[in-house]
């Protein structure tokens, strides 16, 4: 096995099988153990506080992955959007109001089931679009900020 900033070879030995949760054995004849955790086309390898994840592909999947754009975070700008279609059953703010961080901005139910969204930073509500009793779409903006 090589590692792409080393330029010599390294013996890995182990009798691990996947599903095991801890793959065990030596790396150039010293004793290592490394938690294992599946995930989707790979593992999350985890040794001495050092997490990376190894993916394994099949030729095509590697040539279609190499393809796909880099996910960049989503960012709600200065705007609250409902992250789910549902109906808006309380605004917890007013328009001019300062919030902080973590504070309670509306209560959205979808699925019979209320979810409260909170601010994600502090800062000062601009306008309130929705009202409780609206039906939102996903996406759809509740309240914008300064």
């Amino acid at each position: 096995m090589r590692f792409a900033d080393d330029k010599k070879p390294h013996r890995l030995v182990s009798f691990w099988k996947p599903g095991d949760p801890l793959w065990s054995g030596t790396y150039d004849g010293r004793p290592i153990a490394v938690q294992v955790r599946p995930v989707l086309n790979g593992f999350d390898l985890l040794h001495r506080g050092v997490e990376v994840r190894a993916l394994a592909y099949t030729e095509r999947e590697a040539a279609a992955a190499r393809l796909m754009p880099a996910k960049s975070a989503a960012d709600s700008g200065k705007a609250l959007r409902c992250p789910m279609p549902g109906v808006v059953r309380a605004i917890a703010v007013t328009e001019g109001q300062e919030v902080k961080a973590g504070e309670m901005l509306a209560i959205v139910e979808a699925m019979k089931m209320e979810n409260v969204l909170r601010a994600e930073r502090d800062g000062v509500v601009k306008s309130v679009k929705a009202r409780p009793g609206d039906s939102l779409a996903v996406d759809a903006v509740i309240m914008e900020f300064k």
